[in-house]
């Protein structure tokens, strides 16, 4: 029966296992560890832990430093010994998931599964004990990757097809598929890209929905697009005076190119079976206004209502009688709306975005690397909470003159260690000294990468030198991305040939929204839909929740990274 088991459990719970002589685990330290009970929990010895992390001399133990523990390897000639050595316990940290442990000891989620039938019907908690195989060597996450799940089927070629990674590089990131060739299950690592044709929860890659192929064909759709034209403001007869008006960046022409994006999703969506019917509606940013246009339309039928633009007229006809029951989309404002049961709120929100960029920073920072932090006097609540969360951190504030010192900034940078940057401010002045300044101090010595929690519209003002923000790896998140991409090239053409201009940033949220929108009701004819997850587009992503209020928020988002002139997409956590 002992055999049995045995044979069992190599067979079809583990993938693979690197046995050596000595290996390492990496150890994340925790609050209160100390080298004693480091030793005793890995039985090693306190100078074995030392030889190994040179680091713990200099700088001694701190909260969040990673160090190696070697593992010594020991052959068992006992059967029963053999048994034990097979099976071990891990306890389940916080958001721990399946597949990351799967990959960690080199198992499909499948053999999880097997050997913790729990799991099947049920999610893990954290501090849940779970068997896992005993291996001397454990498969590390690495953040700059994704994983991917192999499908029943799958061949290695339909992956290469998926993803554009060639079968040569998916062998040299994995092994494994030199011995045991590709097993459904298998995690897979590949190499960190931004996939639109996926999802990506914390570095897990997993298909999206697509939309356009699981629609019926046939669908009419109705739609009132509310926008500030102020046509009234404009005078017909003076063609100079309106060209004038026009050629500025105002609600006049935001509105206009709103209205071209809507209009190019509406043929694209023609295109795809969706019959729509748009009525576009002049707000005149003007409450007044909207009470007449609220009493015409009363008593008319919409699938769905997108504006008004301004977040304070969205508010006044949302909370209508008339409107409280079609779904209203607030398409290009990041200023919060009043929530409802049919508000949703589509450009991703500075809490969110702030929420996730810190997650970002706590998993790349520790107390090996020199933290500063820079903050202006109107952000001193999240200089708190970064201070709080990086306790080792420095801080250091700007002039009275509104300017950093050169000399305190010089010193505070240290050549030895990896110095992250957090800088929050939302002032040009302030931005642009910043980031020359940082630009002056990187050498060959001296490493610099600058972050901040919330990137605002200030550094697209051409007095931000896009060249230092490339030399300094500036990292933020963000609700949209610049692409370059066939898919946008394509729309540019197709925008030029029918309006005689290049599509700026507000056609193509336009664009977006309004495609996104209809896809979604020509799914299931309603806006949420559990299975179909998040959305991607030309330059936006959108995954709707429940923002606790009984409306609903865009949680989707960018991770990105200027890298010499150009914007990268890192990637996407949970």
């Amino acid at each position: 029966m002992k055999n049995f088991i045995i044979i069992y459990l190599l067979s079809s719970i583990f993938i693979y296992a690197q046995v050596d002589s000595v290996s390492f685990i990496d150890h994340k330290i925790k609050k209160r560890e100390t080298l004693f009970s480091l030793s005793k929990k890995y039985n090693v010895s306190i100078d074995e832990i030392k030889s190994y992390n040179p680091i713990l001399i200099n700088l001694g133990l701190k909260r969040k430093m990673i160090i190696k523990i070697p593992v010594f390897y020991k052959k068992k000639n006992n059967e029963d010994n053999l048994i034990n050595d097979l099976i071990s316990f891990y306890e389940v940290p916080q958001k721990e998931t399946k597949w990351r442990i799967a990959y960690k000891y080199g198992i499909t989620i499948d053999s999880l599964e097997k050997l913790n039938p729990i799991l099947k019907k049920n999610s893990l908690k954290a501090g849940q004990k779970i068997k896992v195989p005993k291996l001397f060597s454990q498969n590390i996450i690495e953040e700059n990757y994704n994983y991917y799940k192999v499908k029943p089927r799958e061949g290695i070629y339909s992956i290469e097809r998926k993803t554009g990674i060639s079968e040569e590089k998916l062998i040299e990131l994995n092994p494994i598929l030199k011995t045991q060739g590709l097993k459904e299950g298998m995690i897979l690592k590949i190499r960190l890209l931004s996939y639109k044709k996926f999802n990506n929860e914390n570095n897990f890659l997993t298909e999206r929905v697509s939309l356009k192929d699981s629609i019926i064909p046939g669908v009419k759709l109705k739609l009132a697009v509310m926008l500030p034209f102020k046509l009234n403001d404009l005078e017909i007869d003076s063609l100079i005076k309106t060209k004038m008006i026009l050629s500025k960046r105002n609600l006049h022409s935001i509105s206009l190119d709103f209205y071209s994006g809507v209009i190019m999703a509406s043929k694209k969506a023609n295109s795809y079976g969706i019959e729509t019917e748009i009525e576009f509606i002049d707000t005149r940013n003007s409450i007044s206004h909207l009470n007449k246009i609220i009493s015409l339309k009363k008593n008319q039928f919409y699938d769905v209502v997108i504006g008004p633009l301004i977040p304070s007229n969205f508010n006044y006809v949302s909370k209508s009688q008339y409107f409280k029951n079609i779904p209203m989309v607030a398409p290009l404002s990041s200023k919060p709306v009043n929530s409802a049961p049919n508000v949703f709120q589509s450009v991703t929100n500075e809490k969110i975005l702030r929420l996730q960029m810190i997650k970002y920073l706590e998993k790349i920072i520790d107390t090996t690397q020199n933290v500063v932090i820079i903050s202006d006097s109107l952000n001193r609540k999240i200089e708190q909470e970064l201070k709080d969360r990086f306790p080792y951190s420095q801080i250091i504030r700007p002039e009275k003159g509104g300017y950093m010192s050169t000399e305190l900034v010089d010193s505070l940078l240290i050549d030895s260690l990896p110095n992250k940057v957090i800088f929050e401010s939302q002032n040009l002045s302030l931005i642009a000294n910043v980031t020359s300044l940082l630009n002056s101090q990187i050498s060959n010595e001296r490493d610099i990468e600058l972050f901040t929690t919330y990137r605002s519209n200030v550094y697209d003002n051409i007095n931000i030198s896009r060249k230092h923000l490339g030399n300094i790896n500036f990292s933020y998140t963000n609700g949209s991305i610049i692409r370059e991409d066939d898919e946008t090239k394509k729309f540019e053409e197709e925008y030029l040939n029918e309006f005689y201009k290049l599509p700026n940033k507000e056609v193509k949220r336009g664009f977006d929204v309004t495609l996104d929108i209809l896809l979604r009701l020509a799914y299931l004819n309603r806006m949420i839909n559990i299975e179909v997850g998040e959305t991607e587009y030309l330059e936006n992503r959108f995954d709707y929740l429940q923002d606790g209020y009984g409306g609903y928020i865009n949680r989707s988002f960018y991770l990105l990274k200027h890298i010499d002139y150009s914007v990268k997409e890192i990637n996407k956590l949970e």
